[in-house]
């Protein structure tokens, strides 16, 4: 990456030399760290979205098999002597049953949802702040300083007095 003959205890190079080598070295060192983070990005996706796609085919295969078992646990059901219609009726009964009892736990977590009262004191407590907040004003600078500066000839009117609203004028002018 660098010449081994350049390093920083020769005292041949210049401080604006060793200042340059530091900078590129710095930089280089900047997009190596940028790349490896993007590599390591990509890989983590990469199995993140693998992953992803195993759950979903596992959910679409317990989804299927549903309504499977529904039937074996019915026609189960008929094989110990009860009718076929009631062997059906038992087996919706309970998926009724079990739909109920996950809305009830569904909903007493839900009633123990709080706002984030932190956060709200906090964006509260912020715009007060923001609202009594006066910004920083800009110090004017007259055109006849601007002028002055830039060691027009319009300079020597201004400190007459004459030229001020002239010196303004070309001041307003030229921006």
């Amino acid at each position: 990456m660098s010449d081994p003959g350049n390093y920083a205890g020769n005292t041949d190079r210049s401080i604006g030399q060793l200042v340059a080598a530091a900078t590129a070295e710095m930089s280089a060192l900047v997009h190596d760290e940028i790349a490896l983070a993007k590599a390591e990005v990509r890989q983590d996706a990469k199995r993140g979205a693998i992953g992803s796609i195993a759950f979903v085919a596992a959910g679409v295969f317990a989804l299927f098999s549903i309504p499977v078992l529904s039937f074996a646990a019915a026609y189960g059901i008929h094989n110990l002597g009860l009718g076929l219609a009631w062997s059906f009726l038992i087996v919706g009964g309970a998926f009724i049953a079990l739909g109920l009892l996950l809305a009830f736990l569904g909903i007493r977590k839900f009633k123990k949802v709080k706002p984030p009262e932190k956060s709200i004191a906090s964006a509260k407590q912020t715009a007060a702040v923001l609202q009594n907040a006066k910004p920083h004003p800009r110090p004017s600078v007259e055109a006849a300083a601007i002028i002055e500066r830039s060691g027009s000839s319009l300079a020597k009117g201004v400190e007459g007095g004459t030229g001020r609203d002239n010196a303004t004028a070309v001041a307003r002018s030229s921006t």
